[in-house]
């Protein structure tokens, strides 16, 4: 078990710019550019709901617009496939310019497509005569069908163990808890580099005038002394202002998790603002931050990619669980750290990727620090309450099952409230 933790670390641990759902799009735009092996003059995207929810109102790097067509017109003029979740990287501003252009003509095109899965994204360039299509499911980056003027250049087997990325069904809370304390340490030390990428584009955030500003918002509320300065608000405020920054569109990459940045930074931030608080060694935040990271990455198993329920609550479990680990908890204590979290913002929506997001970030790291003071006092929710289970275990399936059945419905009265606003301003 331990080398497929070690794996599946490494594959959701990872640098992406700009919100992942866009850039998605973008890459499934640059991927279909190679494919033609011509700059596109026709451009059409059929995306799923939530795709497009995460799209409508999030701020693209450097464009200083909002929205899919112009990731897609970014992607499909100027972007590296290669590169993955990173595809719009070094784009200079001739490309932009042009993007910009395209993107507001009539000849690049969104839609939403119905009955397909949750993370689904087909993108069909055209130049003459010439068409290429590629469809994108399940993960941003999984590129399921290829097509070169109708004939398949590759289609992925369904049969393959790499398109069910989410089956993680060996893996157990207390198998991760005993592999975070046995691994070397050398193993886990790339987890660094995701401190650097956070901190710094948090670090932005707080400098810069980006989306709710909520991260400065704070910052200037602590020095006017109405805030205390301490680590569960320099927490909030730091995970809050990555947020705020990506989500208006800044430049700077963040190491995503689960292919989410703000989960990202949502997971990794308060793990390292107490690490620091505390004087933590070296040893002691990697593990940490390796524990919280696959926590997260467990309870998104049973969740989806994708889903009405916002992705935060996974990654502030996870970081509530780094917390408790750095402050001394047991594995008991850490389950009840996981109750105590589900007890509390396991019902906040995913409406979406825009600015507010940094509003969700800093209420869950909120949550996530009282979860998990109470449960280093060995207090905790039971199996009384609600989908809480006093097995961790069922209680982390629960919140599984809340998110993919209870809010079926939930997701398409948002994408319904989201489509409707749309045709209010057309």
């Amino acid at each position: 078990m331990k080398n497929t933790y070690l794996k599946k670390l490494k594959e959701e641990f990872i640098p992406a710019l700009g919100c992942t759902e866009p850039v998605a799009v973008a890459f499934a735009a640059a991927k279909a550019r190679e494919v033609l092996n011509d700059i596109p003059d026709n451009l059409e995207f059929h995306v799923s709901g939530n795709i497009f929810k995460n799209g409508m109102g999030v701020g693209i790097p450097g464009s200083g617009m909002v929205g899919l067509n112009i990731a897609g017109a970014l992607g499909a003029i100027g972007g590296n496939a290669e590169a993955g979740l990173e595809v719009l990287n070094n784009i200079d501003s001739e490309i932009m310019e042009k993007a910009k252009s395209f993107a507001s003509s009539e000849n690049v095109k969104v839609d939403v497509k119905y009955d397909v899965a949750k993370l689904y994204i087909e993108c069909v360039c055209k130049k003459g005569e010439n068409e290429a299509r590629v469809i994108i499911q399940d993960r941003h980056t999984n590129v399921i069908l290829v097509e070169r003027n109708g004939k398949v250049i590759f289609k992925a087997d369904s049969s393959d163990e790499d398109n069910n990325a989410n089956n993680l069904e060996d893996w157990s809370f207390e198998g991760i808890y005993n592999f975070i304390q046995e691994v070397e340490l050398e193993e886990i030390e790339f987890i660094e580099k995701g401190i650097s990428l956070n901190k710094a584009i948090a670090e932005e955030g707080l400098k810069g005038e980006y989306g709710l500003q909520v991260g400065k918002s704070m910052l200037i509320n602590i020095n006017k002394n109405l805030l205390a300065d301490d680590v569960m608000n320099r927490s909030m405020m730091y995970a809050a202002a990555a947020s705020d920054a990506r989500m208006a569109g800044s430049t700077m990459p963040v190491m995503s998790n689960c292919g989410s940045g703000n989960q990202g930074v949502s997971v990794t931030l308060p793990v390292v603002m107490t690490a620091e608080s505390l004087n933590a060694d070296r040893d002691k935040m990697l593990r940490a931050l390796a524990l919280a990271l696959l926590t997260s990455i467990y309870m998104k198993s049973f969740v989806g990619q994708l889903s009405a329920l916002c992705g935060v609550l996974l990654s502030t479990s996870g970081a509530a669980c780094g917390i408790t680990y750095l402050m001394g908890g047991d594995y008991k204590q850490l389950a009840m750290t996981i109750n105590n979290m589900t007890g509390s913002v396991t019902g906040m929506i995913c409406d979406g990727a825009k600015y507010g997001c940094s509003h969700k970030i800093s209420a869950s790291v909120s949550a996530a620090f009282q979860s998990s003071l109470l449960a280093l006092s060995s207090k905790s929710l039971n199996g009384m309450n609600g989908i809480i289970d006093d097995d961790v275990e069922a209680t982390i399936r629960n919140i599984g099952r809340l998110a993919t059945e209870g809010m079926e419905i939930t997701d398409e009265v948002i994408l319904k409230t989201m489509l409707d606003k749309l045709k209010k301003r057309s």
